[in-house]
């Protein structure tokens, strides 16, 4: 299956903290950011968080559990 994203954050370090909370809940996910791999990060607009297609459902009911805490 094709990697879809769950979620677009305003810098890889916010990515980065959604993609350990899906790594400890055991989705694998990747991040897609036009910053140069974190050396620019006033480059992008955007991070994106992407997971298996699979693992969408759950991936984003991890997450909407984050949103209001």
């Amino acid at each position: 299956m094709g990697l879809v994203p769950v979620g677009s954050f305003s810098t890889r370090a916010e990515a980065e903290i959604v993609q350990g909370r899906l790594a400890a809940s055991g989705i694998e996910s990747t991040i897609e950011a036009d910053d140069a791999g974190g050396a620019y990060n006033v480059l992008s607009g955007s991070a994106y968080v992407l997971v298996d297609e699979s693992d969408r459902k759950e991936a984003s009911e991890i997450l909407g559990q984050t949103e209001g805490a």
